[in-house]
C-alpha cells in the first residue's frame, strides 16, 4: 500500500509478568503492549507480527517483530521512543526499515532456542524467574546422548501440546512459532552446554531448527530430564517419536527456563 514503510524490531523482554506475544483481551501481553507503544507514538495501532507466539512466562534474547507505519520516523528515532514508553521488561535492541513483503514469521528460515537449568542445590533468589532449578541427581551424559537423537527430520506430534483450549483456537496444522503445516520438523542443532556459576553449575540446551512446534522445545526438555533421572531408556525417544501421541512423551518443563535466543533471515 503506497505511503506504507514495513519495519523491523529486535526485542528483548523478561516474560514472567505477561501473558505470552498474543494479544489476549484484559491481560498484559508482548504483542498488546508494543501496538500501545506504536499508537502513543506515532498515532498509529498496526499489530506487529513476531517471529514466534511465545507462551506466557517465556522469554527473549532476540525476538523479531514486523510492521507498517506511514509515519516517515528515523529508525533511532523510534528505537528511542519505544524504549521510553515500554515497559522496562521490553527493550526494543534494533529497528530498522525493510524491503515490502517482509514479515517476521513468514520469512523467518531457522529459530534457535535455550532452555536452561540450574543444578546448585540453592537457587538464588534473583536467578529463580529465568531458570528451572534441577537439584536431584541426573545422569548429564544421558542429556547430551538424548538431544543427539533429535538431529534431522523428525515427525515430532509427540512432542506437541494437546491443549484442547489449544485446539480450539487454532487448528492442529498450526504451529507456535511459525506456519509449516503438519508436525514434521528438521533440527539443524541439539545440544547442551554446561556454564560454572558462584552458586552451581547451569545447564543450557539449545535447539536450532527451521520451525517449533507448541510447547515442543518445553516436551524436548522434559523428556530428555526423564531420561537423565533414569526414568526412560534412551533408546525409548525413538519409541516416542514413532508413536506421535503427546502422552508418550515426558512433562512439560516450566516456562521460565525457556529463552528464544534468535531468529534468522536470509540475506
Amino acid at each position: 500500500m503506497s505511503g506504507l514503510q514495513t519495519w523491523k524490531l529486535t526485542l528483548a523482554y523478561d516474560g514472567t509478568d505477561f501473558r505470552g506475544w498474543q494479544v489476549q483481551p484484559d491481560a498484559p501481553t508482548i504483542q498488546g503492549e508494543l501496538q500501545s507503544a506504536l499508537g502513543r507514538i506515532t498515532g498509529e495501532t498496526p499489530l506487529p507480527q513476531g517471529s514466534g507466539r511465545t507462551d506466557a512466562g517465556v522469554h527473549a534474547l532476540a525476538q523479531v517483530a514486523s510492521f507498517a507505519l506511514r509515519a516517515p520516523i528515523p529508525a533511532a528515532n523510534l528505537q528511542r521512543a519505544l524504549n521510553r514508553t515500554l515497559p522496562a521488561a521490553i527493550r526494543v535492541l534494533a529497528a530498522e526499515t525493510m524491503p515490502e513483503g517482509f514479515h517476521a514469521r513468514h520469512s523467518a528460515k531457522a529459530k534457535t532456542y535455550e532452555y536452561r537449568i540450574f543444578r546448585g542445590e540453592i537457587c538464588p533468589p534473583f536467578l529463580a524467574r529465568y531458570v528451572y532449578a534441577c537439584p536431584w541427581p541426573m545422569e548429564e551424559t544421558a542429556l547430551d546422548a538424548a538431544a543427539g537423537v533429535f538431529w534431522g527430520e523428525h515427525d515430532f506430534a509427540s512432542f506437541a501440546a494437546s491443549d484442547p483450549d489449544l485446539a480450539a483456537r487454532r487448528s492442529a496444522a498450526e504451529n507456535d512459532e511459525g506456519e509449516i503445516a503438519g508436525t514434521v520438523r528438521r533440527i539443524f542443532s541439539s545440544a547442551w552446554e554446561r556454564h560454572a556459576t558462584a552458586e552451581g553449575e547451569l545447564l543450557v540446551y539449545r535447539v536450532r531448527g527451521n520451525g517449533f512446534l507448541h510447547h515442543m522445545v518445553r516436551n524436548l526438555v522434559g523428556t530428555m530430564l526423564d531420561v537423565a533421572r533414569g526414568h526412560l531408556e534412551l533408546r525409548e525417544i525413538a519409541e516416542i517419536l514413532a508413536a506421535r501421541n503427546r502422552s508418550a512423551a515426558g512433562p512439560t518443563a516450566p516456562a521460565r527456563g525457556l529463552f528464544l535466543h534468535s531468529v534468522e533471515y536470509e540475506e
